[in-house]
């Protein structure tokens, strides 16, 4: 299964994550499909993120742990995979 996680940069005390799709079996710093942004929790939490390839991932299967899936739903992620896989509200009002 493919998952997208955090996996730790910096040094001793200074953490920095980078958000990567990666294989499920592998380690939490192991090697990583793609890397889709970075989070940053010493910076008042400084969060970059590709949307549209998380979103693609996303539609493709690949499961987002419960903190990555916190900073996607800050970014409106989960909202935009939602819209795409079951319409928006308008559409289906609309009919």
């Amino acid at each position: 299964m493919v998952r997208i996680r955090l996996t730790r940069m910096g040094k001793r005390h200074q953490p920095f994550y980078r958000i990567v799709v990666v294989d499920s079996r592998k380690r939490r710093d192991g090697a990583y499909i793609e890397s889709l942004g970075y989070y940053n929790p010493l910076k008042e939490g400084e969060i970059k993120i590709d949307v549209e390839r998380a979103v693609e991932w996303i539609l493709k299967g690949a499961q987002p742990s419960d903190t990555v899936r916190d900073i996607f739903r800050k970014f409106g992620v989960m909202k935009r995979v939602h819209e795409i896989k079951y319409g928006k509200k308008e559409e289906a009002t609309a009919e």
